[in-house]
């Protein structure tokens, strides 16, 4: 099962947008600034979280709209029907609907399974632990659904333990004691997802030849303990710490995601930028075997082809041919996917409109 009909309605530069008959190839071509890494943000909004770029939904809507955006899909020709939507009156909250019903995001993820790549991440290696961590959430989300609902609940809970902790008013310790509880039973249960999904990959990467791809190697730099009760009795002892820090310094939102270049046994953060993109396609297309079978799967990789060369180019078609996920590409000319043109769903995008090419 995969989409089969999206439209978008006031969504950033698209008044009015319907794509039908997606293939498993799907690619978007246009010039810079016409609109198509807009259409891969919203698919990237029928998964839980904030989307590729991270924007608050207020930003997505339309300039010329009436303040809110909607963004409807299909599955399988009307088998399954998912949206979300903004209004006017409450532009920052987003609504969900799954054939016909409303309901919280996190119940997308029951029902996609969303992976993208995108240029502005080829510099993650290089930024701070909290990209690279919401970058591991984004592959555990897209295994395990369950993962958007013990994030959410373990992020309200820690900032209501830093609010508590900041307060100049001793906090009740009873009050304390439930929130921790929280935190250690949603946190114990995201570390010990994130780390088996780690090994998996790992695992996985062995199996990948070093080329026409580096191959990193993966580990998962944790302090947390798996265990919910020695997370919770970790939070306990170290409230006195954190009270004077003014914030939680144990838990799993400290974590990390480690990655070396096997080849030079160097971390990434020292590797060129080609090397750094090249370990981020290599992680991304072991992913996507790793969730082969499971719920309908999409891949958004945005200008994924345009810095690649001829052979590597090969490779990356073959390997998302054969991971049975629905890819959605985007690029400024059609000559980089010369070798799927044949097979590919292909449309002409500019100033927001997108037409069959």
């Amino acid at each position: 099962m995969s989409l089969t009909r999206l439209t978008l309605r006031d969504f950033r530069n698209h008044a009015a947008t319907r794509l039908v008959d997606m293939q498993a190839f799907n690619v978007l071509v246009g010039e810079n600034g016409a609109g198509k890494t807009n259409v891969l943000e919203a698919i990237s909004l029928l998964a839980p979280g904030r989307g590729l770029r991270r924007a608050q939904p207020a930003e997505m809507a339309g300039r010329d709209g009436a303040g809110g955006f909607a963004v409807a899909a299909e599955m399988e020709h009307g088998a399954v029907q998912i949206g979300t939507a903004t209004s006017a009156d409450a532009p920052n909250r987003r609504s969900v609907r799954i054939n016909g019903a409303e309901g919280p995001a996190a119940r997308l993820a029951e029902w996609l399974s969303i992976t993208w790549l995108t240029p502005a991440m080829d510099r993650i290696f290089a930024e701070s632990a909290g990209s690279r961590r919401r970058f591991l959430d984004r592959l555990v989300l897209a295994r395990d659904p369950a993962h958007a609902r013990n994030a959410t609940r373990y992020e309200t809970a820690l900032r209501e333990r830093n609010r508590l902790l900041g307060d100049p008013a001793e906090p009740d310790p009873l009050w304390l004691d439930g929130i921790e509880a929280q935190m250690a039973e949603c946190g114990a249960a995201m570390a010990a997802a994130r780390a088996a999904l780690v090994a998996d990959l790992a695992t996985a990467l062995e199996r990948v030849p070093e080329q026409p791809f580096a191959r990193p190697e993966l580990a998962y730099a944790s302090e947390v303990p798996l265990d919910a009760d020695a997370l919770r009795m970790a939070l306990r002892d170290g409230r006195r710490r954190d009270r004077a820090a003014g914030r939680s310094l144990t838990g799993p939102h400290r974590d990390d995601l480690a990655v070396t270049l096997a080849a030079k046994n160097a971390p990434a953060a020292d590797c060129s930028t080609g090397e750094q993109k090249a370990m981020l396609i290599a992680i991304v297309l072991a992913h996507a075997g790793l969730t082969a079978g499971e719920r309908p799967r999409l891949l958004l990789l945005d200008e994924i082809a345009a810095h690649l060369d001829p052979l590597r180019r090969s490779a990356l078609f073959e390997r998302l041919a054969q991971s049975g996920a629905q890819v959605w590409m985007t690029g400024t000319e059609m000559a980089p996917f010369s070798d799927i043109s044949g097979t590919s769903a292909v449309w002409a995008v500019r100033d927001g409109v997108a037409e069959p090419a």
